[in-house]
């Protein structure tokens, strides 16, 4: 059994202890971004980190996802680590030695300290495997940026009782943000990210002479009409306690300054926090482009497309992960969220079936202040990495203590 009043401390120190290696891993990681679910050069770096540990290695069928099996040395539950491993479509504008190489790809979210902090976890585990009771199932998931990379792994039997590790008792997951004071943990019970959906309106009207509208059917004032009234819908229609996020962010149409197009098109996301009121704006979509369209003698084809589910946190798995955060990093260091953040996770599909908790890690870069640093999904986006070791040894505590 660990020392329960000397193992946190010890395992930070063993963390970083193995911050050389996992600073090189990311900043491999971080020259080569792969984007989507095939991430061939993602995963060769990651099973090379992994190669003299003894897990029980599982690779992907249909992604270049990794799951590792540690069997502890007397029986127990099944607790599951998932660290995301995709990038982003995006040119990274930051002047480091270890800048993407590949052109139009970055890490802007950070999913490569992940895979770091995962993998010296695993490093950790394996050599105080003695003390674990029960298994480790450590989770490195591609496509989590819109790819839904955790419910194909979920199709491919990743929580059934015959999957790798059999079916987890409980999961969790940390993710990174420049704009959290670094080395600090938060978190929340309940829902704390929202279900992401993506809507894409087409208006038809009827193209013409730009110098002759009466002529035409002109849907661009239709598309404009509709922005309107779908943000005064989300202010009329949805319970302020219950918050919905709508925004049009491409409006598309025309070729030139003297043609009335005959379409024009919408595109947006949605987001919310609970199924109830998903629905209800979904529906209330349809029915505002509908009408607004025929108000202005055009059609609308409403296209939703359904995102990620609203992540929602266990209550009790939200507390045992800030306590043993608290153990490890000291009180001060360890907060909770007071509302939750409208950005989308795809961890959302796990904790749908398996409870458990998401937490944040602040990772802001030194020097900077939380408040102004350019945040996840930013080309300038810097993280600290100094938190490896926190979120390593906080990985590996939450197996074995």
């Amino acid at each position: 059994m660990p020392d329960l009043a000397t193992a946190p401390a010890t395992l930070l120190g063993a963390a970083r202890s193995l911050q050389p290696r996992a600073v090189a891993l990311r900043r491999t990681l971080h020259r080569r971004p792969e984007v989507g679910l095939d991430l061939p050069l993602t995963r060769d770096a990651l099973l090379a980190d992994l190669a003299d540990l003894p897990l029980r290695l599982h690779l992907g069928n249909g992604l270049s996802s990794v799951v590792g099996v540690l069997e502890g040395a007397r029986p127990g539950r099944t607790v599951l680590l998932r660290a995301d491993m995709d990038a982003l479509p995006l040119r990274e504008d930051v002047a480091v030695p270890f800048r993407s190489e590949v052109d139009g790809v970055m890490h802007a979210c950070g999913h490569d300290l992940h895979v770091a902090m995962l993998a010296a976890a695993a490093r950790l585990l394996c050599e105080r495997r003695d003390q674990l009771a029960g298994r480790v199932v450590l989770v490195f998931q591609p496509g989590e940026e819109g790819f839904h990379g955790a419910r194909q792994m979920i199709e491919e039997g990743l929580l059934e009782r015959r999957g790798p590790g059999g079916r987890p008792d409980a999961a969790y997951a940390l993710h990174v943000s420049a704009t959290m004071p670094s080395g600090e943990v938060y978190s929340r019970p309940g829902p704390i990210m929202a279900a992401a959906d993506v809507l894409r309106v087409t208006v038809t009207g009827r193209g013409g002479h730009a110098s002759a509208p009466h002529h035409a059917v002109d849907p661009v004032p239709a598309a404009a009409a509709m922005v309107g009234a779908l943000q005064t819908m989300i202010t009329r229609k949805v319970d302020t306690h219950d918050p919905a996020v709508l925004t049009v962010s491409r409006i598309s149409a025309g070729t030139t300054d003297n043609v009335i197009p005959e379409t024009a098109e919408l595109e947006g996301t949605l987001r919310t926090m609970s199924e109830g009121v998903r629905r209800a704006v979904r529906a209330e979509i349809e029915r505002v482009c509908t009408h607004t369209a025929l108000a202005h003698d055009c059609t609308a084809r409403v296209e939703i497309e359904p995102g990620y589910p609203v992540t929602v946190n266990d209550p009790a798995a939200t507390t045992r992960l800030s306590d043993v955060a608290r153990r490890l990093l000291g009180d001060a260091r360890v907060g909770t969220l007071p509302t939750p953040i409208m950005g989308a996770e795809d961890f959302a599909y796990v904790l749908a079936r398996v409870p458990g908790a998401l937490a944040f890690l602040g990772a802001c870069p030194p020097g900077a202040s939380p408040h102004d640093t350019p945040p996840n999904h930013s080309n300038r986006v810097r993280f600290d990495e100094s938190v490896i070791p926190a979120g390593a040894a906080l990985y590996a505590a939450l197996a074995l203590l």
